[in-house]
């Protein structure tokens, strides 16, 4: 069962939080004023709230001040790529710095990381020094899908690219498999091969009305994908070769937010509410109600998966762990006199 529990209960001068991302002892969010902000778990405060346990430790403001639109965190290279402005900045992590003498990625409508990269984990101290594997990304431009490879030195650009029509939406990858969504359909690109073909509509009810695109890596092998039919919005399981697998799920209003916590989908709703589908059976296995006033501080506009996992502190521990006065009993024929 899930629960919700408030981590950070304010976000002071930075305008508007507009993505976050969380590993381990850390909380990255990203602004709509251009602030990256870094908060580290206080380690050893037994007695503090769980809405303070995280304090402001570094921040970063991006030049041209513009919303932060996305953040990934990449643990096996401490690196996190930054898109904001039709810009990828990449940042070390977790002091937040930025890569010397390495000028943004330009002209990006929407990028991917490789998921099964993204799983690998951070370095571990105790392991001796060696050479981190490369991780592989793509950026959409307008009219190609530009190929890169980020190392801890350096990032390679591939002069071969595979040619794609604008609109670029949002992306997924697994692999040589990519999912990009334009502001149409849904679009299954082989990058081996540099094929290219539409999956199913984003909207298909049959209007012009704009509907916000999702897609959820799911395995190695599988995606998810979220078309509004008008009346409900399915999902819809889908292999990287773009054929379907499983059931679909059903939600009844297309969601604000959408994430994958395997084996459960999350998807918050316009009213407020979050329901969880387990993607085994395609079935509804918790709802969270709407915030009633004075419930949870703020708005409810997004769920995010963090694929490395966080520190939560417990309400419920901290309720059990109370100071209480204990009196202490000395007994005389205990205490010997000091020579």
């Amino acid at each position: 069962m899930y629960r919700l529990q408030t981590l950070l209960p304010a976000v002071l001068d930075a305008g508007q939080i507009s993505c976050t991302q969380a590993l381990g002892s850390e909380v990255y969010v990203g602004c709509t004023n251009g602030s990256l902000l870094r908060y580290t778990f206080q380690a050893g405060q037994v007695f503090i709230p769980p809405s303070e346990s995280y304090t402001l430790s570094s921040r970063q403001n991006l030049p041209s001040g513009k919303p932060i639109d996305e953040l990934v965190l990449i643990p096996s290279l401490s690196r996190a790529l930054i898109l904001s402005d039709r810009q990828i900045h990449i940042y070390t992590i977790p002091s937040l710095d930025p890569l010397p003498n390495l000028k943004p990625i330009r002209n990006v409508e929407a990028f991917a990381v490789d998921h099964q990269q993204l799983l690998r984990p951070p370095p571990s101290p105790n392991d001796p020094p060696a050479r981190l594997t490369p991780v592989d990304f793509c950026v959409i431009k307008r009219a190609a899908i530009a190929l890169f490879s980020l190392s801890e030195e350096r990032l390679v650009y591939f002069k071969a690219s595979i040619p794609f029509q604008p609109g670029a939406q949002l992306a997924r990858r697994i692999g040589h498999h990519l999912c990009v969504a334009d502001t149409e359909n849904y679009n299954v690109v082989d990058m081996q091969n540099a094929q290219m073909f539409p999956l199913l509509p984003v909207n298909q009810a049959g209007d012009a009305a704009p509907v916000k695109p999702f897609i959820s890596v799911v395995s190695e092998t599988e995606f998810l994908v979220l078309s509004w039919t008008g009346t409900s919005t399915i999902g819809i399981f889908v292999t990287g070769e773009g054929d379907p697998v499983r059931g679909t799920l059903t939600f009844p209003s297309h969601p604000l937010s959408v994430c994958l916590d395997y084996p459960n989908v999350t998807a918050l709703l316009p009213d407020g509410s979050i329901e969880i589908h387990n993607v085994e059976t395609q079935s509804i296995v918790q709802v969270i109600p709407p915030p009633q006033t004075g419930q949870l501080l703020g708005e409810r506009v997004g769920v995010v998966a963090s694929t490395g996992g966080y520190l939560v502190p417990s309400q419920e521990q901290l309720d059990k762990l109370r100071k209480k006065k204990v009196r202490l009993m000395v007994h005389p024929e205990s205490v010997k006199p000091l020579d």
